[in-house]
């Protein structure tokens, strides 16, 4: 989706509250709350399928435009919850942002390009998948990139200090936390280990001859 692109949610105010809510579910309802700005937080509900789209698309980075009757709200998502049983949404919190402040979000990581590392048969292990950033709303990037050319040998990774920023974004993520590294595959560190055991049998077996002699 483009940064650009707007996605609109409609949603209806809710007056069931608790363990109560169990009932919108069945009805295809998603219980939902808006936090808006210090204010009174609003108590709202939406169509399970409309919520899950919006999700989807939006992820925790992109802005949906939220109406609620005759109210309009810029919200970012900031918690999701699910049900374990099913894995279905049960319900999502909004944060009303301001369109000229900046706010944090949860932007993901792609790592761009072909990988040297892969293409001589070794492993990239991901360690993160997205990023802390503070931004503008309508700055926000609905990902961020880091060259995956940079893995070549074991021992080889990829920080977030490694990441493409746009301007008018601050990755706030700790710049040496590690985003991806170059490991041995599971069926090298087991031939490592047969042919480690067999010199060290070789070796017993001469130092045993030697003893002898």
């Amino acid at each position: 989706m483009s940064q650009n692109e707007s996605i609109a949610l409609s949603l209806d105010k809710r007056e069931v509250l608790g363990k109560s809510v169990k009932h919108l579910r069945k009805q295809g309802l998603v219980p939902a709350v808006i936090h808006d700005h210090g204010k009174d937080s609003h108590i709202v509900m939406g169509d399970y399928n409309q919520i899950y789209k919006a999700y989807l698309s939006a992820g925790k980075h992109h802005p949906i435009d939220i109406s609620v009757g005759k109210s309009k709200y810029t919200a970012l998502i900031k918690v999701v919850e699910f049900d374990p049983k099913h894995n279905t949404l049960s319900h999502i919190v909004f944060n009303a942002v301001d369109a000229n402040q900046t706010v944090d979000a949860e932007v993901p990581v792609h790592i761009s390009g072909d990988s040297p590392a892969v293409k001589k048969g070794l492993l990239v292990i991901h360690m993160l998948d997205h990023v802390e950033v503070e931004a503008v709303p309508s700055m926000i990037p609905d990902e961020l990139t880091v060259d995956g050319a940079k893995l070549v040998e074991i021992g080889d990774k990829l920080t977030v200090a490694d990441i493409v920023v746009p301007s008018g974004v601050v990755v706030t993520t700790e710049p040496e936390h590690t985003i991806a590294v170059v490991e041995e595959t599971k069926a090298q560190l087991s031939e490592e280990s047969e042919e480690a055991e067999e010199a060290a049998e070789t070796a017993a077996a001469e130092t045993k001859s030697e003893t002898k002699e």
